[in-house]
């Protein structure tokens, strides 16, 4: 069997050894009534974290951020302003819009996650038209997937914070990534999301926990994402058997997300360095753990087609230097962007040595294709 490294997300993690232990020794009770100890420890260890007041622990990021939207957008005909290549825009079915009647309307995402807030200041409707919707919310990323992984700059946030105000519009954070963006920024996670009036973080993104996510707020924000989680099904009995690796996560795994995004900067740089004309990259634009590599648009060369070779091993890899534990080749997992993008992710399962056989097959497979599509 070759030997896999897998790069396409933080998510594909499994539980530490630590993590195991906590959840099968967790104390439980019914969270539904409010009655599971160490859930109730997580929300009380995030919700001081970020420097709110409550928090409420639901199954997946996309439901924490739908409940975000549907308790800001609690009437019929409101609007949330988020950016065109946002997760909740492009990522999440449409499920505001769906399941909460919201309409989402978009603004282009710049290369660095922000959008331009001129826009957003004409892009405002106050409802005074009866014939148009009101807008109640803006939702923003910090990291920004789709923009590489980019960390928000922080006099941008405040910018965006105190135009929210002047409108009297909320502001939330889809904070997926967000402890990324502390350990970059090394700012403190509570100064990043100050001013934000609720904010979801996952734990399965980076942290290595097996499932879960959070939304985080005021306690009267967090009382009605309490009866909106219970209606869209997201009400756990024990769910402190899996509450419990997300405290060891917190405790345990984020203080290494550094690391993540030294090696995403080994492999961004090695990649640049090859000076091949078929793959771009640009270290200096990567912030944490995501590397996007681009194809030349015009090329017959797809990252669908990059994909499929970093997954075949041929015998000529294995040979001189390029050797795996067991010398039976390497396969290396990515994910297609789109036509034109592959992302790379780093996380605490890549070590330095699958680290080093990842960039060994990435740089023979990248020259091989690069060779090969400069022909024609």
């Amino acid at each position: 069997m070759a030997y896999i490294v897998d790069l396409r997300s933080d998510t594909v993690t499994k539980p530490t050894e630590a993590m195991k232990h906590a959840m099968v020794n967790s104390a439980l009770g019914d969270d539904v009534y409010g009655e599971d100890p160490t859930v109730n420890a997580l929300e009380s260890k995030i919700a001081h974290m970020l420097g709110k007041q409550a928090a409420l622990f639901v199954p997946s990021g996309t439901m924490a951020n739908l409940i975000a939207i549907m308790v800001h957008c609690n009437k019929r005909g409101s609007e949330v302003l988020v950016g065109d290549r946002s997760h909740i825009f492009s990522y999440e079915q449409g499920g505001a819009s769906h399941l909460g009647g919201v309409l989402l309307t978009i603004l282009q995402n710049k290369p660095d996650g922000t959008f331009d807030l001129e826009e957003v200041e004409k892009r405002v409707r106050d409802g005074s038209d009866v014939h148009i919707p009101t807008t109640t919310l803006v939702a923003i990323e910090n990291t920004h997937n789709c923009c590489g992984g980019k960390v928000l700059p922080l006099k941008w946030l405040d910018d965006i914070a105190a135009l929210c105000k002047k409108h009297s519009i909320a502001l939330h954070m889809d904070g997926a990534r967000l402890f990324n963006a502390a350990a970059y920024s090394g700012e403190k996670p509570s100064r990043i999301v100050r001013d934000c009036d609720s904010v979801s973080v996952c734990f399965s993104k980076g942290l290595s926990a097996p499932v879960g996510s959070a939304v985080v707020g005021s306690y009267h924000f967090i009382d009605q994402a309490r009866r909106i989680r219970k209606m869209l099904g997201g009400g756990m009995r024990q769910a402190g058997v899996v509450a419990a690796a997300a405290i060891v996560a917190l405790d345990e795994v984020l203080p290494m997300l550094a690391l993540d995004h030294k090696r995403a900067q080994i492999l961004a740089k090695v990649i640049e360095g090859l000076f091949l004309k078929s793959f771009k990259v640009e270290p200096c634009q990567q912030h944490t753990n995501l590397v996007l590599v681009s194809l030349p648009p015009h090329s017959a060369l797809s990252a669908n087609l990059v994909l499929q070779r970093l997954r075949q091993v041929c015998l000529a890899e294995t040979q001189g230097d390029c050797k795996t534990p067991n010398d039976e080749g390497v396969i290396v997992k990515a994910i297609e962007f789109n036509s034109k993008t592959i992302r790379f992710t780093l996380h605490r399962e890549i070590t330095d040595e699958a680290l080093w056989l990842a960039i060994m097959k990435i740089t023979y497979v990248f020259k091989e294709l690069d060779a090969k599509y400069q022909e024609k």
